[in-house]
């Protein structure tokens, strides 16, 4: 139990890859503060399994990722409750597709806060503390999309290259006092939010369920085969070890080969 006696907020980990990586650090020993939005009973239901099954502390944050403010605030009370931060994980993240030139307004703010800003301002309220301790991770869930780009998503481009630059100036920042900062680069992982754009997809492109999967969704990923959410929780995990504790500013790509074309 390498994380025994640790804490961890990832936010955006009401589902898909956010709690995955929550419960694979409180199976690690890790108590976690879990954030997002969803269902209140769904929430309570994973935050009361993730106690009951590693008997770990486990919290719920429902700040609001787009206000500077209010991620200050979640920093603050998981400091309290659990005495420190040791792991933050930006996972929180959005989506919207449309030309440029036809790109809402609102959108491209909102996508910019959430999938940009706000781990500025969780790294900016829990990095004192990291350093004080001379122990901390930075996690950043990125995309392949911080490494190359597809057209009609120009805000969620801009943001996940913004984070890889992020991470590389934090891991900087941070380089002397124990502390790491990576970003993580899925690929198309499988996810409830991936699998329920398939019908719709089916319909506009009239493909079948095969060819959206396969001429869509992995046209991309030269393996074929999606991203699992449980691999990306490995990946966050390791990066939490002593292993890893010389990997730091990397951009880390787990996207099935899409990157290296």
């Amino acid at each position: 139990m390498m994380l025994q006696g640790k804490s961890a907020i990832v936010t955006g980990s009401t589902s898909g890859i956010g709690l995955a990586i929550a419960r694979a650090y409180a199976k690690d020993g890790a108590n976690v503060m879990i954030n997002g939005f969803g269902p209140a009973d769904a929430i309570e239901r994973e935050r009361a399994g993730i106690e009951k099954e590693f008997g770990v502390k486990a919290l719920y944050s429902g700040a609001d990722m787009s206000n500077g403010a209010a991620i200050a605030g979640m920093v603050a009370e998981a400091q309290g409750a659990f005495g420190a931060v040791d792991i933050l994980v930006n996972n929180a993240g959005i989506q919207f597709v449309a030309p440029i030139e036809e790109f809402p307004l609102e959108k491209w703010d909102q996508i910019i806060a959430i999938n940009m800003s706000a781990a500025f301002h969780a790294i900016r309220a829990a990095l004192p503390g990291m350093k004080a301790r001379k122990w901390g991770r930075i996690i950043n869930t990125a995309s392949a999309h911080a490494l190359v780009a597809s057209p009609f998503k120009s805000a969620y481009v801009t943001a996940k290259h913004g984070i890889a630059g992020l991470t590389k100036t934090v891991a900087l920042e941070a380089a002397t006092f124990g502390v790491t900062a990576n970003a993580i680069c899925p690929g198309y992982v499988w996810t409830p939010l991936v699998e329920k754009q398939i019908p719709d997809t089916m319909q506009a492109r009239n493909m079948t369920r095969e060819q959206v999967i396969n001429d869509v969704l992995l046209h991309a990923q030269p393996t074929k085969q999606f991203v699992t959410v449980e691999e990306v929780a490995g990946l966050a995990l390791f990066l939490c070890s002593d292993a890893a504790k010389s990997i730091t500013g990397a951009i880390l790509p787990i996207d099935g080969g899409w990157t290296a074309e």
